[in-house]
This record gives structure tokens, C-alpha cells and sequence, in this order.
């Protein structure tokens, strides 16, 4: 239920609304009564009320100063409904700055016009409620929308099947005539001037408006990198490059220059090819990162069809990440810490070999950190921690403008790893089993194969089988038949059941195999098995 507290200094009143309403029908407890502000206050404390009807003129402390000290403390809750009298409407002007439900005339005040209040007030509890209830499963609904396209841009999806698998169960829609990706930089004008929270508000409302201009020329989807780099991939309703071009070009200049308008900050775009088939969006993508450090506040939007057209000499990407990409994602499935650091010390001496291409190091060491915020559980968290020290936290990779300043931050970012991933190690290998027997347990009556549920937790089947085996003694395949039949006896013995329905029931293709694989089991057929134990024979 939820709690009113009433609060006026004359008892009549609140005797008064106390009886003017059965509150249990609205399932609401008064949970007290005070008789100026100062005590409303303490009793909000200590019984936390989600409702307060509270007059304005009292000793003290005054309804005004009530509600001010309360939204200053508590915030959005309490609610407030204000009792006054018609002279105090000076008062309910400044009341309404701090958000209260509505106003009621003590001398107006009928059952009717406080349940109309009242019903208001519970609505907007309802919606509270179904909102707090709401941001963990958004928050990771967020988690797996971001890790689908991190994959997506980074080329990480093993096969067509699987892309298209996860796109149909995050229900995002990829049908298009041909697709390209821009990369897009926030630059504030006056960024020096920013706290990092309001920057962090300002990029996510200018990548906001950004989707909601673009995709009024063309279907598209953005997606963030870090708090300066967002991309979109744009989803063409045609091949004709010349012409799709032209779209992605009037959409961009359209929405940045929106964005100027509103937030005084600069959106400069690079823009990839255009490729026919979606997995080819990570080539679009790359070809986005190739020319995006020819993006300038004179020339904020650069596509790279105009760019080849102009005989623009554009540097080849000498780092080729796609060689290591298997390894680091191995590494975090595995919480292997020497893989890891092998491939990292690996990357860092081909950095260092060549000490002119910092520009090209800068990109593929952010690809890298990309990864590792997208693919490791609670990535964000734990590499936000290994640069706690940094003012800037892991965006701090943008800082570094050499390339032995560059090669210090990945040696620090690779010892730090390492050491979340090897005492993680061990731990994190019997909690995965952990969660894979629970995960089986709760869906013993399903069909349950390798593959399915390999996905289910984001890794691979042979790394499944292997960790299984290894952590608990017994085979993934074993270890479902033993459970099934397990509950399969269960139902025998209630009698409840036809061996055919405990077959159907249990995910058996049908009652001969579900009575051969119970004879491998226990040695007998359901049937003998049934007699041995005196059940009848159904």
C-alpha cells in the first residue's frame, strides 16, 4: 500500500480528510498527521510517505518551504497535493515550480474533487514505478543493442546465420538495397567550459538528434563509441551510389547543422562506401576510419567515393586488426590473461615498427579498446576502473599524441587487463557452468542442444563443451539426458502421467527414443522400471 501523511495545523481538517475518503479503496495507509512543516518533515524521514496533503500557511515551517526542503533531499517523492485558502495563491504560483500534483480550496473541498486529485497522483506513481522497474532490464536490452553492433562494425559475427539470428532477437530490422556507415566526431566549441557530466549530456543528446534528423531522409541506425565518436549505419533504399550519396550528404549537413543551432557543438562526418551485403558494413566502416582524419571544421563531411573521384591519395591501413580479432575475443571468453597479453605485446611492437603511422596506431588502438568495453561482461565498468587514475578515465587514449605516449597507455591498459582477467580466471569458469546447469535445469522440459545454448551465453560450442566437461565432471549432452531422466521418474512415480506424455513432455522426439535413452540410462526399460518400483503401468 502507500502512505499519505496529512499535514495542517487546524485538527478539524485533518480529522476532516482523514474521513472524507474510505483510503483503503484506493489502497493507500495514513501512515500519520502533523501540524506544521518542521514535524511533517521529520515524520517524512522516518515513515517515507509516497503521498503528502499538505496546507500552505502553518508554523515553523510553511508548506512552501516543506516541499522545497523535501525536493532538495528526497527528490520527485513525496508527492505533494496543496490545501490553501484563495488568499494564497501567491504561494501556490511558487509551488508549482517544485512539480506539486495539483492545488485544492480548503473551503471547496469535496470527496469528489480529492479522489480526481487523487487518481492523478496514483497514475503518476504507477508510472514511477513501472519506470524503476524498467532501467536494469533497458540498461541490459542497451548492453546487447551496443554489443550487436560493435560486432557488426568490427566484423565479429562468425557466420550470415548468427548475424542474422541475434538482428532478429534484438528486432533489428536489416533489409536494404545496399548499406554504408558514417563515423561521426563531436567538437564543442566550448568544451574547456564543460563539466563531464554535462558533456556526457550534451554528446547523448546531440547523437539523439542526430538519429531522429537523419532518419527522416533515410532509415538508419546510430550507435555509440565513446564520448566523442558515434557512427550510424545508414540502410539505402537503392544501389545508385551517385544518388545515395547525395541522401547521406543532405541528412548529415541537415542534422549537424540542427545540432549547431541547438547545442553549439560541430558534428564532422566521414563516410564508407557503399556495400550491398550488411557484413560487409565493417568495410564501410573502415573505410569511414581511413578518411576521417581528413575531416576538418572547414570540410565537416567527407564521403569516400568523392574522395577516390579527386585522386585524394588516402593512406591504406597498415594495421590489419582483423588478424587478431579471434585471439582477443578467445582470450575474453576464456579469461585467459597470457593469450591476452601475447596478442596486445604482439600489436604493440607492430606499433612500433612503425613510428610514423601514429595516426593509423591511434585508430587501432581505439578498435581495441572498442572490443574490450564491448565483448568483456561488464566491460565499460571494468575498463573505466583501470584508468580510474586518469582524469579523463580510458577516453584518456585520445590524449596520448605521440606514438610512445600511445605504446605506454596500451602497455598500461594490457598489464591492467591482465590482471582483471587472471583473478577472474578460475572464478569466472565455475560461475559460467554455474549459470549454463541453472539455465538447464529451468528449461529441462525444452529441446536443448550445444549450439543454442552456446549462443545463449556468447560463446562458442566447443568452448561450452570444454569448460563443462572440465568444471563439472560430465558432459554437456550427458549431463541433460541424466536430468531429464531424473525428472522422468519423478513423473513415473506420480502416476500421473503415460510414458508417452513424459516423453512430449521432456523434449523427446518421441516415446521409443525417450524409452531408449532411459535404458542406456538406468539399465531398463520405463516400463520394467515402473514395475520394479510397484507404480502403476500407464
Amino acid at each position: 500500500m502507500y502512505k499519505l501523511l496529512i499535514v495542517d495545523d487546524e485538527p478539524l481538517v485533518q480529522i476532516g480528510i482523514k474521513s472524507i475518503l474510505n483510503w483503503n479503496e484506493f489502497g493507500i495507509e495514513v501512515c500519520g498527521t502533523a501540524m506544521n512543516g518542521k514535524q511533517a518533515f521529520e515524520y517524512i524521514g522516518e515513515f517515507m510517505p509516497e503521498i503528502v496533503i499538505t496546507d500552505i500557511r502553518m508554523p515553523l515551517m510553511n508548506g512552501l518551504e516543506l516541499i522545497k526542503n523535501c525536493r532538495e533531499l528526497y527528490g520527485k517523492l513525496p508527492l505533494f497535493i496543496i490545501l490553501t485558502s484563495y488568499e494564497d495563491f501567491s504561494f501556490i504560483k511558487e509551488a508549482i515550480k517544485y512539480g506539486i500534483i495539483d492545488y485544492l480550496v480548503k473551503l471547496e473541498l469535496t470527496a469528489e474533487s480529492l479522489r480526481e486529485v487523487l487518481q492523478k497522483a496514483l497514475q503518476i506513481l504507477k508510472e514511477q514505478n513501472t519506470a524503476a522497474s524498467i532501467p536494469k532490464t533497458e540498461t541490459a536490452f542497451k548492453a546487447f543493442h551496443d554489443k550487436f553492433f560493435i560486432s557488426l562494425l568490427h566484423n565479429l559475427f562468425k557466420s550470415n546465420d548468427e548475424f542474422h539470428e541475434e538482428a532478429k532477437a534484438l528486432s533489428i530490422d536489416f533489409i536494404a538495397k545496399s548499406y554504408a556507415v558514417s563515423l561521426c566526431n563531436i567538437i564543442p566549441e566550448q568544451v574547456e567550459k564543460l563539466n563531464p557530466q554535462k558533456a556526457m549530456d550534451l554528446y547523448f543528446s546531440a547523437m539523439e538528434m542526430m538519429q531522429n534528423i537523419v532518419s527522416k531522409y533515410v532509415t538508419c541506425y546510430c550507435t555509440s563509441l565513446d564520448t566523442k565518436h558515434f557512427c550510424i549505419i545508414f540502410l539505402l533504399p537503392n544501389t545508385n551510389v551517385e544518388e545515395c550519396n547525395a541522401l547521406i550528404e543532405e541528412a548529415l549537413t541537415s542534422a549537424s547543422n540542427m545540432i549547431h543551432n541547438y547545442f553549439n557543438v560541430w558534428i564532422l562526418s566521414s563516410v564508407g562506401r557503399q556495400y550491398e551485403e550488411p557484413l560487409q558494413i565493417a568495410d564501410s566502416y573502415e573505410n569511414a576510419r581511413q578518411i576521417n582524419t581528413y575531416v576538418t571544421l572547414e570540410k565537416k563531411l567527407l564521403m569516400y567515393d568523392t574522395l577516390i573521384q579527386s585522386s585524394h591519395k588516402i593512406d591504406s591501413n597498415i594495421f590489419n586488426l582483423s588478424l587478431f580479432k579471434a585471439s582477443i575475443r578467445k582470450a575474453f571468453e576464456e579469461y585467459d590473461a597470457v593469450a591476452f597479453s601475447d596478442t596486445i605485446s604482439e600489436i604493440i611492437e607492430l606499433f612500433r615498427m612503425h613510428p610514423t603511422k601514429y595516426i593509423q596506431a591511434l585508430d587501432a588502438a581505439c578498435n581495441i579498446l572498442y572490443l574490450s568495453v564491448s565483448l568483456l561482461t561488464d566491460g565499460e565498468t571494468i575498463i573505466n576502473n583501470i584508468f580510474s587514475s586518469y582524469p579523463d578515465g580510458y577516453h584518456s587514449i585520445y590524449l596520448q599524441t605521440t606514438m610512445d605516449q600511445l605504446l605506454s597507455w596500451l602497455e598500461f591498459f594490457k598489464v591492467n587487463l591482465c590482471k582483471h582477467l587472471q583473478s577472474h580466471h578460475k572464478s569466472s569458469k565455475e560461475e559460467l557452468v554455474d549459470n549454463i546447469i541453472d539455465y538447464i535445469n529451468s528449461h529441462i522440459d525444452e529441446k536443448l542442444t550445444l549450439n543454442e545454448t552456446a549462443s545463449e551465453f556468447g560463446i562458442t560450442p566447443n568452448y561450452l563443451s570444454l569448460i563443462f566437461k572440465k568444471e563439472s565432471n560430465i558432459g554437456f549432452s550427458e549431463y541433460i539426458t541424466n536430468r531429464k531422466i531424473s525428472k522422468a521418474k519423478l513423473m513415473m512415480a506420480s502416476g500421473n502421467y503415460k510414458i508417452y506424455e513424459i516423453a512430449d513432455q521432456l523434449g523427446f522426439e518421441n516415446a521409443f527414443y525417450f524409452s531408449k535413452v532411459f535404458k542406456k540410462v538406468e539399465g531398463c526399460s520405463p516400463r520394467d522400471y515402473l514395475q520394479a518400483n510397484n507404480s502403476p503401468i500407464t
